[in-house]
């Protein structure tokens, strides 16, 4: 079944503009759920919509906002659907900015971003062409989900993609300042021994990224637990974590690494001979 956009609507360059379809480019991430639940009988506890008067019926529930200190005014569902912003259909983009200027730390979500149509699909082609070209990022906003968001469009690092890619970026008062959590962190000066040793070991670990090496354990984690419980068996044990040996610097830390990593080199190598 195919995936419903998440938006549609129209990208505005000047006078340019080219429709299209948004998509999400995650899934829902898996997440282990618990409920709550009677220590005594085992059974669900169930919560009911009251307020300090009694029991208030789901038909009676609507919504409101604080404008100040517990005084609150009702809106409407019908109200909130009136105030659709510009960018509930279109996407201006404001500004083109270089690839490298975004903070990794802006991105948030990543979206596909389809042709809504054949006639759409030449002029995406040629715009996605010139951001892979120029290394750059369209900055614009959009609104969905009951928001407007901070976006940037650009080429697919893949170049085999069609489409282009959006990212949702985060508002600068979303993101909090290092300085107050940093500050106090000393700066050491690096002497070229050092640095040399840490480049080495990086060099050593540096390879092709492989995200299929990679999952969340958690959910197996917990089902295993779960079955061992229902079953009577043994809960499973942690595994032990490593001892390290103590070191004294961060250079005899730095010379064990490389030192453990030729050892397993070369213990790799032998594997594969046998």
């Amino acid at each position: 079944m195919p995936t419903r956009p998440t938006w549609s609507g129209s990208i505005q360059i000047s006078l340019v503009s080219i429709a299209v379809k948004v998509f999400p480019a995650t899934n829902p991430g898996k997440q282990v759920q618990f409920h709550q639940m009677d220590r005594k009988t085992h059974k669900r506890v169930h919560h009911q919509n009251v307020d300090e008067a009694g029991d208030v019926k789901k038909a009676d529930i609507v919504k409101g906002f604080e404008y100040a200190k517990d005084k609150y005014i009702e809106i409407d569902p019908e109200e909130l659907k009136a105030l659709r912003l510009p960018t509930a259909t279109t996407m201006p983009i404001n500004q083109f900015v270089n690839v490298d200027e975004i903070s990794p730390g802006l991105f948030d979500r990543p979206y596909f971003v389809a042709p809504k149509d054949e006639v759409q699909a030449k002029a995406l082609s040629i715009m996605r062409k010139a951001l892979a070209q120029t290394n750059t990022l369209g900055i614009g906003e959009i609104a969905f989900s009951g928001r407007e968001h901070l976006v940037a469009i650009g080429a697919p690092l893949d170049p085999k993609q069609k489409g282009l890619m959006l990212y949702v970026l985060r508002y600068e008062d979303e993101l909090r300042s290092a300085t107050s959590i940093l500050s106090g962190v000393k700066e050491f000066s690096v002497d070229a021994d050092e640095l040399s040793l840490a480049k080495q070991l990086i060099k050593g670990k540096t390879s092709k990224l492989d995200l299929s090496a990679y999952q969340d354990d958690y959910e197996a984690a917990v089902k295993k637990l779960v079955e061992a419980k229902r079953k009577g068996k043994p809960l499973p044990v942690p595994e032990p974590e490593p001892k390290n040996a103590k070191v004294v610097s961060i250079m005899d830390a730095l010379r064990s690494s490389l030192s453990q990593g030729m050892k397993t080199k070369k213990t790799t190598r032998r594997t594969k001979a046998a």
